[in-house]
Order: structure tokens, then C-alpha cells, then sequence
């Protein structure tokens, strides 16, 4: 069974709130610190096999996969997961602007106020970035038409009489 196939099965497997607290409190750390150690560096490239990976930042093969599996959107190219065994050799470099938006869409907000990040983007950047993300989630919503209006058509009749039968 792939690594990736045994994470899917894990996260399928929680089906209660004390499975998913427990999830949370063992894994949501790990995380937290990979990402502390990669931002830290300010180093973008993710390279070696997910064994020796998975031990340097103190996971499991499974959980280092479940970790690319939420980070493969900030990548410069994307992995394919589902062929990655311990011994496969990544090479993989992230887009840090990219991870920060990813992040705030996640609503991970313990891995956005990382103050690691003040490494790789300054205060203006970062609040640049969360106000950019804010603003591709409002919807505008288009001015309506009205009965009486002209037809957005170009015949020059009154919508009523024209599309808006």
C-alpha cells in the first residue's frame, strides 16, 4: 500500500471529535514545526528521500506525506503522491508567497503568524498578501437589470419588451 493511500485510510478513519482532538494534538505540532524549520532557513528547496525527510523534521513516513499532501498547492510543480514510497528522492521548491495565501485560505492561522515568517516577507508584505487573499473572497454581485431599462442587447427597446420576456 502507497504512503499516500495509508494517509488517506488515517484521515478517513477519524470519525469522532475526540478522534479528530486527538489527530490534532499529535499531529497539528509536527506540522507546525516542519513549516517553522523550512521558513526558518528561508531555504524554498525540499530535497531527499521521505525517509530521511520524515526523520530529519520528526514524522512518520505517513505523517510526512499527509505534511506534502497539504503543502503540494505551494509548490513550484506539483507531486505526484500517490507514487511516493519511503525510499522515492523529492526535489521540490516551494513558492513561499504562495504557501503564506495558502495558509490564510486554510485559515491555519497558527502556521501564517508564524514570526518565522518575518524571515522570508516583511510586516508590508505579509499584510499585502492577507489583504490580497481577503479580497479574491468578496463577491460582487452585478448591477440588475431593470424592467424598464434598455435591453443590455443593443436593440434599444425596453428589457421588458425584449430579453427579459
Amino acid at each position: 500500500m502507497s504512503l499516500y493511500k495509508e494517509w488517506e485510510d488515517y484521515i478517513k478513519g477519524i470519525e469522532t471529535q475526540e478522534d479528530y482532538i486527538q489527530f490534532q494534538k499529535e499531529y497539528f505540532p509536527k506540522e507546525t514545526e516542519c513549516y517553522r524549520a523550512i521558513i526558518e532557513t528561508k531555504d524554498p528547496v525540499l530535497k531527499g528521500s521521505i525517509n530521511d525527510l520524515s526523520e530529519k523534521y520528526n514524522m512518520t513516513g505517513r505523517e510526512f506525506i499527509g505534511f506534502l499532501d497539504g503543502a503540494n498547492t505551494s509548490f513550484r510543480e506539483q507531486l505526484e503522491l500517490e507514487d511516493l514510497t519511503l525510499e522515492s528522492e523529492i526535489n521540490v521548491e516551494f513558492d513561499f508567497e504562495k504557501l503564506l495565501w495558502n495558509m490564510h485560505d486554510a485559515k491555519a492561522e497558527w502556521l501564517y503568524e508564524l514570526e518565522e515568517w518575518n524571515n522570508i516577507f516583511d510586516e508590508e508584505k505579509r499584510k499585502q498578501i492577507k489583504k490580497d487573499y481577503n479580497r479574491s473572497k468578496i463577491v460582487v454581485r452585478e448591477a440588475k437589470i431593470g424592467r424598464n431599462d434598455p435591453c443590455p442587447c443593443g436593440s434599444g427597446k425596453k428589457y421588458k419588451k425584449c430579453c427579459g420576456q
